[in-house]
């Protein structure tokens, strides 16, 4: 018998009305690799599905995913970095010679193993979220400001099924599809990236950010 108190209701924003979510599936050069991405925050998921170029409406999924057998590595439960160390397996924070020397280094002291979690719970490194993994590798970011610098922005945690078991345990509700205006939510979209940029980049620029304990001397 099932345990509903181990159910969480989650969110998909997608362009697309019908989506069918399978392991195994997804890209590599995503936040935390190949999987199948949602967020408990419905004005995020309406967000995210008509964040594309494309102008087009979206549509937000709803699913319940039943966490009572499944193993979930939760980020806001460890160190910013190694949230960062995972960000940098999957995505290029820098082009430049000295981040390719450097990053192999910095993920191998800081990452977590993931191969054991079923699910991965994070930060969703967007624009704005990237732009901090940006500045911080090119040591323009202290580490003590960090922590601040995820919190602004009210950017959202997302949800990644990484393994074949977490699919078995989601199931959508179709009576709850819902069609999202783009442009309408778009603005919103913007708004919020926007805001959250102008917000990190004060922080960056204040008294604050000392630059002292940045990427090069963290390795």
């Amino acid at each position: 018998m099932k345990n509903k108190q181990n159910e969480i209701v989650l969110y998909h924003g997608s362009p697309n009305k019908q989506i069918c979510p399978t392991y195994g599936l997804g890209n590599d050069k995503h936040d935390y690799g190949k999987g199948f991405y949602l967020t408990q925050s419905l004005a995020l998921a309406s967000e995210w599905s008509v964040c594309n170029p494309i102008e087009k409406n979206g549509w937000v999924h709803k699913f319940i995913l039943d966490t009572g057998e499944l193993k979930i590595l939760d980020f806001e439960k460890y160190d910013v970095l190694s949230w960062l160390a995972e960000l940098m397996k999957h995505r290029d924070a820098d082009t430049g010679r000295r981040y390719t020397v450097l990053a192999p280094k910095f993920i191998q002291k800081y990452q977590i193993s993931t191969e054991e979690y079923d699910v991965i719970k994070g930060w969703r490194a967007n624009a704005s979220y990237f732009y901090i993994a940006k500045c911080f590798v090119r040591d323009e970011v202290d580490l003590d400001i960090l922590p601040d610098l995820l919190k602004l922005g009210d950017l959202g945690i997302q949800y990644c099924l990484k393994t074949e078991k977490a699919f078995q345990f989601l199931r959508e509700e179709f009576s709850a599809l819902q069609e999202i205006e783009y442009t309408r939510v778009n603005q919103q979209y913007i708004q919020r990236d926007k805001a959250a940029r102008e917000a990190m980049y004060t922080l960056i620029n204040s008294d604050q950010n000392k630059i002292e304990k940045v990427f090069s001397k963290l390795i």
